[in-house]
């Protein structure tokens, strides 16, 4: 399991660090790919195909269900952690998130997210972003 929220920058030659705590976790090699609200995923190989059987059960006559498929799988890229504990993240996916220095990387569970400084501190501050009728509709999902 994943949890906690961690600050590390990109170099210019696009390295990140991973934080220690989830190094072990991640395993030898995983996937990062793009992201919900413009964030990047990583899925340890057991999660992601976990994920991917699920994605596979979508029906391909549904114009949504193949955009949603695309989405995951086209800025896909297998990743490995260097003997500095980084990740090289490729220039699309650096795009796609707006990271380009400063970053967060927070746990969610059987998945990490990389999030811009900017992304993660606007999303924080949403006004929109209500925990409490959040939760209500959570608890319509049985959480």
């Amino acid at each position: 399991m994943f949890i906690g929220e961690y600050q590390h920058n990109i170099d210019d030659k696009g390295r990140l660090t991973m934080p220690s705590k989830f190094r072990e976790a991640l395993g030898e090699s995983f996937i990062l790919t793009k992201g919900m609200d413009k964030c990047l995923f990583i899925f340890p190989r057991d999660e992601w195909s976990t994920f991917e059987e699920k994605l596979k059960t979508l029906p391909i006559s549904s114009k949504d269900a193949r955009a949603f498929t695309r989405f995951f799988f086209a800025g896909a890229a297998e990743c490995e952690l260097d003997k500095q504990g980084r990740i090289m993240v490729p220039s699309n996916l650096r795009n796609y998130a707006g990271v380009s220095k400063e970053t967060y990387i927070i746990g969610v569970s059987s998945r990490l997210e990389i999030w811009s400084k900017e992304n993660w501190e606007d999303y924080n501050e949403d006004d929109d972003l209500s925990y409490d009728a959040i939760a209500e509709k959570m608890s319509m999902l049985g959480i």
